[in-house]
């Protein structure tokens, strides 16, 4: 059946218009006037107050499954992904036992989530020591790139790569065009600062200084500028380490950066000692570099925006305790990651054909899908319907996250994220699973871009 989805207002490209989206066999058929006729087609009209939007592409969840289920899982994080928009997300190597780190592991992987995914799911491989031989292997298997570590990851199953090794794995990536994706903190700077303990936010924040982030950057675009690489640089927390990737991107190094919901809304300020649920690694810092952060994502430094969804127990949070030395580090945001930005993007002036741009379109290129994050013609017809006007307040137990564990609670937010679409047929997901259709997204590969 065809499908017409008639919107006010909708992001297409780099503009916000009326139009009409046909749909035909999942994919975008047309992108029409408003009131275009599209004989036999289903009609669907959305509201004044709604904004039609394409999918977000997230391109950074740990979903720990299997191995660590309890954590979050495929059910759950897919379910939580379709609620905040949310129609493609790309799962990290490590948290799951196994690894990805070679074929063997992506197939256990692939095959736990096979059946359980609400939202299109594809898959990081990883660079650790020792793989070096593993990194084509599963890049003909499919995976989207290579995350690698240059401090302790928190994992001993996922040891960090030293420079000599980074630029290893980055001479055997470079010779098939593949991707390094890095988690940027130096782990000699990191060692010689005193180690985090303790309900005090301050001294944690001390223990992973702006400085450790610098030096492995800057080691990242010396190796990447060495070996032609392509590299990303996960999570950015320090507005201070732009300049670098400014001056790198100028200077023609094939280097991407991206930041979170969390170091563009929180600040260290506000942080109350034993409040461990604010704990990531790299950390929230102060309000000055929040806005630094969000100049960066203004000039263009920084590309996109992503949720390092990075979910546990409570029992690991140490909430009862409050110490910051024992507490897992991590931040889970998978389904609100939309309205934050939003919320705070629009304070400062910018539009949801910019929050689209980081969440969407960028994110979809740095994967290499070139079928999604734009509603476009010959695309896959996912889609979000956001009532951008629309407000509500965080309640942890509504959200879909396997955990109700988050930094969030109760703040209020703009942005009601009102329905999904994935390949042009709505999805529904509500507060029991029991009661929504069966999961029927795709495990994506890289191995079938169009």
């Amino acid at each position: 059946m065809t499908t017409v989805i008639r919107a006010r207002r909708a992001v297409v490209g780099d503009r916000e218009r009326a139009c009409a989206v046909v749909i035909r066999n999942g994919r975008i058929a047309a992108v029409e006037d408003y009131a275009a006729p599209v004989p036999g087609a289903r009609e669907v009209i959305l509201a004044d107050d709604e904004a039609l939007l394409p999918g977000l592409v997230d391109t950074h969840v740990h979903v720990n499954d299997p191995g660590r289920t309890e954590w979050e899982g495929f059910a759950s994080a897919t379910r939580a992904a379709a609620a905040g928009g949310v129609t493609t997300l790309i799962d990290m190597p490590l948290n799951s036992i196994p690894s990805t780190v070679d074929v063997a592991a992506l197939a256990v992987k692939q095959k736990v989530a096979t059946g359980q995914v609400t939202v299109d799911v594809g898959f990081w491989g990883g660079a650790i020591p020792g793989n070096l031989a593993d990194l084509e292997p599963l890049w003909d298997a499919g995976v989207y790139g290579f995350k690698c570590f240059l401090a302790y990851s928190g994992l001993d199953e996922y040891p960090p790569l030293d420079r000599d090794q980074m630029i290893a794995a980055m001479r055997v990536i470079a010779g098939f065009d593949g991707l390094l994706i890095v988690h940027a903190e130096d782990g000699p700077t990191l060692d010689a600062q005193p180690a985090p303990s303790g309900r005090r936010y301050t001294d944690f924040l001390h223990s992973r200084p702006p400085v450790a982030e610098a030096r492995a950057i800057a080691q990242v675009i010396d190796g990447a500028a060495e070996t032609g690489c392509r590299v990303h640089i996960l999570h950015l927390s320090d507005a201070g380490s732009l300049p670098l990737v400014a001056a790198a991107k100028d200077a023609g190094v094939r280097i991407t950066v991206e930041t979170c919901p969390h170091y563009l809304t929180l600040f260290s300020e506000e942080i109350l000692d034993g409040s461990t649920h604010f704990k990531c690694c790299p950390p929230i810092r102060e309000a000055t570099n929040r806005e630094g952060l969000w100049r960066g994502l203004a000039d263009g430094t920084i590309d996109c925006v992503v949720s390092d969804h990075s979910p546990c127990t409570p029992e690991l949070k140490k909430l009862g305790i409050g110490d910051f030395g024992e507490a897992w580090g991590g931040i889970s945001s998978l389904q609100l990651g939309l309205p934050i930005v939003w919320s705070e993007g629009r304070r400062r002036g910018h539009s949801l054909v910019d929050v689209t741009r980081w969440m969407a379109r960028n994110t979809a290129a740095l994967a290499g899908l070139p079928d999604r994050g734009d509603i476009a013609v010959g695309n896959t017809a996912d889609l979000c319907v956001l009532a951008p006007d629309d407000a509500f307040v965080v309640f942890p137990d509504k959200l879909h996250h396997r955990n109700a564990v988050t930094p969030y609670a109760e703040m209020a937010l703009a942005g009601v994220v009102r329905q999904t679409w994935l390949a042009g047929e709505p999805l529904t997901v509500t507060g029991d699973r029991r009661h929504d259709p069966a999961p029927r997204a795709r495990l994506l590969s890289r191995k079938d871009i169009r």
